[in-house]
């Protein structure tokens, strides 16, 4: 495992994921989506943006990268088994058997291997920061979503509320012109898979970020969606250093 080598960040290893990545739909399932290319291309099919951010996170920081680029309509590997929004409509109306396969094809072992690396890192770190990379639209039925950077944590966790308060606060020093809010636009303590992992690992060893980018920043000339990435990472990298010790 490449755990995060800066020795600033001795204790903690940094793991990088995104659930989101693409719409890419297995052969087997194909026929179900004969007709949905455009839900397939919209933010039900995928999060845009989120892998290029998460692929650039985890080359700067050196820390493992777990990504699915299968399309969330198919399984959403950031809903627990058993929400309605695991499957999209047709999905859900298969056999109850054939679902069963699609979880233990596409979904148990993407958080299998996620719990690994979380339990990996924290015997070689003693404390992880999961980083879940995703992206929302500027605008959702009508309300225009004018946030930049969403920061997702549970507000029970001190370690989590301290993390994004820090990140926040460097994110608007390096780039005083983004609109950076926590918990926006969806609440961290959600059902989600960062909300898992809590229930398994104790707030001192896990800290579990949903970082949200919002999409009308993909229309930006390639230059300032470059400058808004440089400014997640430089800014996640001093909120990690104010976090140590």
């Amino acid at each position: 495992m490449n755990v995060f080598s800066c020795q600033t960040f001795s204790t903690t290893a940094l793991v990088i994921t995104c659930e989101h990545g693409g719409n890419r739909v297995p052969a087997p399932y194909r026929h179900l989506f004969h007709d949905s290319h455009e839900l397939l291309q919209s933010h039900r099919g995928f999060d845009q943006g989120a892998l290029v951010m998460a692929k650039t996170l985890a080359r700067s920081f050196g820390a493992p990268l777990l990504t699915s680029t299968t399309s969330r309509l198919l399984v959403d590997l950031n809903r627990s088994v058993g929400h309605r929004n695991l499957h999209m409509e047709a999905i859900r109306a298969l056999p109850a058997a054939t679902r069963q396969q699609i979880v233990e094809r596409y979904y148990i072992p993407y958080r299998s291997e996620l719990e690994r690396l979380v339990a990996e890192g924290v015997s070689q770190r003693t404390k992880v920061v999961h980083i879940s990379c995703h992206s929302f639209v500027n605008n959702l039925d009508g309300e225009v979503r004018e946030t930049d950077i969403g920061l997702l944590y549970d507000p029970k966790r001190k370690g989590e509320v301290a993390l994004c308060a820090s990140w926040k606060k460097s994110l608007k020093a390096l780039s005083p012109g983004l609109v950076v809010r926590r918990n926006f636009p969806y609440e961290g303590r959600n059902d989600g898979l960062t909300t898992s992992l809590r229930k398994q690992f104790l707030p001192g060893v896990y800290l579990g970020i949903e970082l949200e980018l919002n999409q009308k920043n993909l229309l930006l000339p390639e230059r300032q969606w470059a400058a808004l990435r440089r400014s997640v990472i430089c800014s996640l990298r001093r909120a990690l250093s104010a976090d140590c010790p």
